[in-house]
């Protein structure tokens, strides 16, 4: 928990209670229903939760947006992110319902009224939000495939809708393969741990 008051000083008491529960509430899930790997656990709020807030360094939602999180897995980045903005909309869908009754079972516990979690395949939505995010579930050429119906009209931030998507690595292939205009933001300009070193935001406008 210090490690995310580290980098995000001003959290309020509720904020700063929600995400010090998380590491009891995933433990305790993670022993029945296996969504984080045995020896990530032990690092959660580094290479889980603080890494989901990457995308709260490059994007302040406002209130009223809505976001969808496509390939949640246990949560990640939703949850920390639904911490992050309580006056914000996160709808967390997963194609395995095993997760997602985790992801249901952990926001309930932290009254988190402002997720909605959901086993459906991203390519079944007709919902629209302002901005789409994931964790690396996908190259990002099928991924905008996946999503870009989703993304509405209705733009009301510094940066127009779109796609926050964290990856790691060399994205110079990836990004090409994709053709279109996209921003990267570098987690080593954010957080100092080595974790962040590779790790990136990829802003894809749409």
């Amino acid at each position: 928990m210090e490690l995310i008051l580290k980098y995000f000083p001003d959290l309020t008491e509720t904020q700063i209670e929600k995400f010090t529960r998380l590491e009891e509430l995933y433990k305790d899930w993670n022993s029945k229903v296996n969504v984080i790997s045995r020896q990530d656990i032990d690092t959660l709020y580094e290479r889980h939760v603080l890494h989901s807030l990457g995308i709260a360094k490059v994007m302040q939602f406002k209130s009223g947006t809505s976001v969808l999180d496509v390939g949640t897995g246990g949560g990640f980045p939703g949850i920390p992110l639904a911490i992050m903005f309580p006056d914000t909309q996160f709808h967390l869908v997963d194609s395995i319902g095993k997760k997602i009754r985790v992801v249901q079972e952990i926001a309930g516990a932290l009254d988190l009224k402002n997720v909605k979690a959901e086993q459906i395949r991203a390519e079944k939505l007709d919902d629209t939000y302002e901005f789409v995010v994931s964790r690396a579930v996908t190259r990002i050429t099928p991924f905008v495939g996946w999503v870009r119906k989703n993304i509405s009209r209705n733009s009301f931030h510094s940066l127009r809708n779109g796609i926050l998507y964290l990856k790691g690595g060399d994205l110079v292939e990836e990004l090409a393969e994709l053709n279109m205009k996209t921003r990267t933001y570098d987690l080593s300009d954010y957080f100092t741990e080595e974790f962040f070193e590779t790790k990136k935001v990829v802003y894809v406008p749409l």
